[in-house]
């Protein structure tokens, strides 16, 4: 290491020489952008692809929250974090349980070593089962700060590195269920650039607008014209901005408003029996209101003495399945770690969410609008933006593998210096 960048995990970053933010926006399907530019709503936004940087990238899998994050501050895949679901089973206890905290994170992460190279480090999030990771490593003492919109009312000095959020931002945390989740986020974000507190920003969104309105309806729109008007002020502010998402969204029910739902485990029971198989699905967190625990990737855990191939064979055959894979090549093919993977996955098409058995799910948080969610190969396309041009335009544009892991590493060492 010198005393201008780091390395981590193979990948050097320059230290930021100004005030430099990358944003996720959750849920970020690359119709949200377009469709918003297109009818001017995002007009700082609309600047970054006009006279910034501008491609769309790819997620990892599966298209989830907690893994892309992680892969995020990382700048690699889950098969090096290890971080590869919202919600697991614990093969040696057979406990399921979800991933709230850093335990299972290998490795440091880009915020971690900022931090520890003297740079003033900022991580907001909407969700603090989020923030508990994001936090890995980051010392208050030494100036970091992070914390999340959920928890905002109850930060402290020593486990956040700030204190009376609510006061200072100038309003109560908001809901769980809304957007302004999110934009709490952005305008902790631009207070604390306001007041020169810190150097990196990694600020994270929240889904809970995109899981309800597609693009281009009222409640998305209004939405984005605040996200793009907040963007606009951490520019003004003379920050380098990225942008990037977790994430895209599809469409998952029919022409009739209700969802397109397999059932995967009441499919493997109904043909082998009770207790053959465990399904779980990795979206589950503890905030399932808006999309029911159900998106388009799960994890069948095989009981022993049942027939491994036979049920994979059996999954292939399902309409509604675009990928079904057993454990050892789904980790190869997606860059997932074995040793935390299923005895099969099963990914569905763009249309369809997987469920583990109906009585599982409660369908009736999800009624009160089209379901809309993600986790497969259908919602791995998201925006990567930067605010200025990158130092080596044809580099970029030869770069044809972008992803959204690469924020950090384009804000840091492609941005063009002003």
């Amino acid at each position: 290491m010198t005393a201008d960048s780091f390395t981590l995990h193979g990948r050097s970053y320059n230290l930021p020489r100004q005030p430099t933010v990358v944003v996720c926006v959750d849920g970020f399907d690359p119709e949200y952008l377009s469709r918003g530019i297109a009818d001017g709503i995002l007009p700082t936004l609309a600047r970054f692809v006009d006279a910034g940087f501008h491609v769309t990238a790819k997620s990892c899998m599966p298209s989830f929250t907690n893994p892309n994050n992680v892969s995020i501050i990382t700048g690699q895949p889950p098969s090096v974090h290890g971080i590869a679901g919202n919600f697991y089973l614990d093969r040696e206890t057979g406990k399921e349980i979800m991933i709230q905290d850093d335990s299972l994170l290998r490795g440091s992460t880009i915020l971690e070593q900022m931090s520890k190279c003297g740079v003033r480090v900022a991580a907001i999030t909407a969700k603090d089962k989020l923030r508990r990771i994001l936090a890995h490593g980051l010392v208050p003492e030494n100036g970091a700060i992070c914390f999340s919109s959920e928890k905002a009312a109850s930060c402290t000095l020593a486990e956040n590195g700030i204190e009376n959020v609510e006061q200072w931002v100038g309003r109560k945390a908001p809901s769980q269920y809304s957007g302004d989740l999110s934009l709490f986020v952005l305008d902790a974000g631009i207070k604390l650039l306001e007041e020169n507190r810190a150097d990196l920003f990694y600020l994270t969104l929240s889904d809970y607008v995109q899981h309800k309105y597609p693009p281009g309806a009222p409640e998305s729109n209004e939405f984005l014209t605040d996200l793009d008007q907040r963007l606009g002020r951490l520019v003004d502010l003379g920050a380098v901005v990225a942008v990037t998402g977790d994430h895209g969204m599809s469409a998952k029910s029919g022409a009739d408003g209700k969802p397109n739902i397999v059932f995967l485990e009441d499919l493997l029971i109904e043909k082998w029996g009770t207790r053959c198989a465990r399904v779980i699905c990795p979206i589950t967190d503890p905030f399932v209101k808006h999309h029911g625990a159900l998106g388009s990737f799960v994890r069948v855990h095989v009981n022993k003495g049942e027939s491994l191939a036979d049920m994979i064979d059996f999954c292939k055959l399902v309409p509604e399945f675009e990928l079904v894979l057993d454990g050892r090549t789904a980790a190869k093919e997606l860059d997932l770690p074995l040793d935390r993977e299923g005895d099969f996955v099963v990914i569905s098409r763009e249309d369809t969410v997987i469920g583990s058995r109906r009585d599982e799910h409660d369908l009736s948080t999800v009624g009160d609008h089209p379901l809309r969610s993600h986790g497969g190969l259908s919602e791995q396309q998201v925006p990567l933006l930067l605010s200025r041009l990158v130092s080596n335009v044809q580099d970029a544009s030869e770069k044809v593998d972008w992803r959204n892991y690469d924020a950090f590493d384009l804000v840091l060492n492609w941005s063009k210096p002003t």
